[in-house]
């Protein structure tokens, strides 16, 4: 599995850092994904409060359908808001469209077309803790959000 992350870069340090954290969230999910972890370290290093709930409880989902996935994720048109100096927003587009469910047991990789949309908006607030990581708070995400069918 892999994910791309297009257009990640600002040229401004502090949007960048806000970025770059949400990057590490984004993968820190796939990871407890792929292990089956609903208590990771790292995902709670880079998530807190609704957004670690919400994240266990998604990781809890693919281990109860005994799946995990496998392809390519396109992350982007990233937009950030850096609102002070420990609070930010970002949302950003996800395309799913080359990432494949795939059956832990079997190993066996399904590429039937889904039904739904394959791009995701996802909206997200952050606060900057005291060892100055973006820890994404909360997030709400829309599938099928025209403004990333692009």
């Amino acid at each position: 599995m892999q994910n791309r992350f297009e257009g990640w870069k600002t040229g401004d340090r502090a949007e960048d850092a806000v970025l770059s954290d949400v990057a590490q969230t984004v993968n820190a999910v796939d990871d407890a994904i792929v292990r089956g972890d609903t208590n990771s370290s790292t995902l709670a290093y880079y998530r807190q409060g609704k957004a670690l709930v919400s994240a266990q409880k998604w990781v809890q989902a693919w281990l109860d359908e005994d799946l995990t996935w496998t392809g390519v994720t396109r992350y982007f048109n990233p937009n950030v808001k850096v609102a002070d100096s420990d609070t930010a927003a970002v949302v950003y587009c996800a395309d799913e469209s080359k990432a494949y469910n795939k059956n832990r047991k079997t190993g066996k990789v399904d590429k039937t077309p889904s039904d739904e949309s394959p791009y995701v908006t996802y909206s997200t607030q952050l606060k900057k803790n005291s060892d100055g990581i973006w820890q994404t708070t909360e997030v709400l995400s829309k599938r099928g959000d025209q403004t990333c069918a692009s």
